[in-house]
């Protein structure tokens, strides 16, 4: 009872007992249901999905409510995908529109003043996880699918977004920035710091190791630290910001990806009508 009484005062506190969706989108795919949340206890059981994710199973911690909520979620829709068979949430992505808000989750992490006066719309890709059971390439297609629908209905030019990589040891930050600068990833025109709070100790020390061209071995171990969302990211013409942000409390980095609709790999956007 007093998890539930403390999960209903953390909705309270960030406003979702108000919550109401910007816009919706609905499509099924086989057995599954891709949407934005329309009604609380679809947004509740999203936030009980991210908590399972973010702070049981990444950082082996409890809270006292079962919810990964913020001030952040009250202005956002909620992309869910539900398996029919069993009627459950299985994965979840939270985007932040320009049209209905103007300031978002990755200025926490990174200076994007440069990013965010560009004209026309965009979105802002987060708190993206997925039911430990489900974590296959074709969940991953369909939360694109999703995504790909709200583009449409919002008319928006560009995504961008924290791509996590579950490590926080800065020689493996420094080598994935290597690595991403010699894929031809980082965009100049897209270049955005990380704040101070959130600026890598001795990443600048580490940077020296990899002056040279990365070796076949190191290539390798690069690629081997990429998570399925970031390569899934990539292997949709996303561009990298630069050095990532350290994200102390979940012991993590996180690299700002930015995805111009213009640049969609075109395969996709023919999968998912969005020309």
């Amino acid at each position: 009872m007093t998890q539930k009484v403390t999960g209903i005062y953390q909705m309270r506190s960030n406003r979702l007992h108000n919550f109401k969706p910007k816009i919706e989108v609905n499509a099924e795919v086989g057995s599954f249901q891709i949407k934005t949340v329309t009604n609380l206890d679809d947004l509740k059981e999203a936030l009980e999905l991210r908590y399972e994710v973010f702070h049981k199973e990444m950082m082996g911690k409890k809270n006292n409510y079962g919810l990964d909520v913020d001030e952040f979620d009250f202005d956002c829709d909620h992309l869910i995908i539900k398996d029919l068979t069993t009627n459950k949430i299985i994965g979840t992505y939270r985007i932040r529109s320009t049209q209905f808000s103007d300031h978002f989750y990755s200025e926490k992490e990174f200076m994007m003043s440069s990013i965010l006066q560009k004209p026309g719309a965009k979105l802002e890709l987060g708190r993206a996880c997925i039911h430990k059971d489900y974590r296959r390439g074709v969940i991953i297609s369909l939360l694109w699918k999703g995504i790909a629908d709200y583009i449409s209905a919002s008319n928006s030019d560009f995504l961008f977004g924290c791509a996590t990589v579950t490590t926080d040891d800065p020689r493996k930050a420094a080598l994935l920035t290597k690595y991403f600068e010699e894929d031809g990833r980082i965009n100049p025109e897209f270049r955005a710091r990380p704040t101070l709070k959130f600026t890598m100790p001795l990443i600048g020390l580490f940077k020296q190791e990899f002056e040279n061209p990365l070796t076949t071995e190191q290539k390798s171990e690069a690629k081997a630290l990429i998570p399925p969302l970031c390569r899934a990211y990539l292997k949709i013409g996303a561009s990298i910001a630069g050095e990532p942000a350290w994200d102390k409390e979940f012991q993590c980095i996180d690299f700002l990806t930015i995805l111009r609709r213009e640049d969609l790999n075109e395969s996709v956007s023919r999968r998912y009508r969005m020309n």
